[in-house]
């Protein structure tokens, strides 16, 4: 599924959409480059898990956690250097706990995902133009 949004609200939109389907135990896996949308996207995302909270980009922090019915985990992988350090703060850990893990950056970490894994490609297509390509995986 290809979307185009063409505001930042509009991305944060599609990213509500989306949250409304998850399940507990889901990993959204974002790629895009910096400025390319993925963390309006994982706003929105939370919105839909009914999470009312300012979600940030987790960039120095590396995983933010949001209380919900269902919780959202938030990581950046930005800062990473290797895919084991991922697993050195709990990866498995977190994916144990029940909630929602969306990760930006996640191709820093390809090893960390599985064939249920939510992928989504966002691409900056002008100052507020984005291509946001949903590939469900297994998940469905």
């Amino acid at each position: 599924m290809i979307i185009t949004t063409n505001s930042e609200k509009e991305t944060i939109l599609e990213g509500e959409k989306l949250g409304r389907t998850l399940k507990s135990g889901a990993v959204v896996a974002l790629y895009g480059e910096l400025g390319a949308g993925k963390t309006a996207f994982s706003k929105g995302i939370a919105s839909g898990l009914g999470i009312d909270a300012n979600v940030t980009s987790p960039t120095f922090t590396i995983v933010n956690e949001y209380t919900g019915e269902i919780p959202l985990f938030h990581f950046d992988m930005y800062r990473l250097g290797s895919e084991a350090e991922l697993f050195d703060i709990g990866w498995d850990d977190y994916l144990d706990r029940g909630g929602v893990c969306v990760v930006e950056w996640s191709k820093k970490v390809p090893g960390a995902f599985d064939a249920d894994t939510i992928k989504v490609k966002i691409l900056n297509n002008g100052e507020y133009s984005r291509h946001i390509e949903i590939d469900y995986g297994e998940a469905k």
